[in-house]
């Protein structure tokens, strides 16, 4: 397989995205984009606030905007958001133009990788579990959907993940 150009990482909230991004990115000599990042970058404001403000709805319109100026970079690992790939248009566009690798992780690894740092929204519930096993069951399916590979990280090193994806790639 020809080397890519680019490289997309989706999956849910605790995968390791950010994390085997930065380490793919150092490794390959590539950008690293993180959506999340960007958004807060051009707004000048913390995600929770977007979702506090705007709601899902208005969060997920930037983040469409952002997956699409993103994307049409050269030379770059971006780490999308968990929910990036719910719009259709961000969906075809990860698939167009890049490499796209799914980092999938059950939901309880989830829940031991979300319980600390960055505040998360949409686990702001009574049951944060249930959340992030209700949010697997509906977006696995889209993940699929444009995934080239799909790569476990459950109990697995960043740099063990990023080995995995590069030896897939080259």
């Amino acid at each position: 397989m020809k080397h890519p150009r680019n490289i997309f990482l989706i999956g849910p909230m605790g995968a390791g995205k950010s994390a085997v991004g930065r380490h793919l990115a150092r490794t390959l000599h590539l950008s690293f984009v993180d959506s999340d990042d960007e958004i807060e970058s051009r707004t000048g404001v913390d995600i929770p606030f977007i979702f506090e403000k705007e709601g899902e709805e208005g969060f997920r319109r930037r983040e469409a905007v952002v997956i699409d100026d993103l994307s049409r970079m050269d030379g770059v690992v971006l780490a999308t958001g968990g929910g990036a790939i719910v719009n259709t248009d961000s969906r075809s566009r990860l698939g167009g133009r890049g490499f796209v690798v799914y980092l999938y992780t059950t939901v309880d690894q989830q829940v031991a990788r979300t319980k600390k740092g960055r505040e998360r929204p949409l686990l702001e519930s009574s049951d944060p579990r249930a959340t992030l096993q209700e949010l697997l069951d509906t977006r696995d399916p889209m993940y699929r959907e444009i995934a080239d590979i799909v790569v476990e990280t459950d109990g697995r090193k960043v740099n063990s993940v990023a080995n995995e994806i590069i030896d897939q790639v080259s």
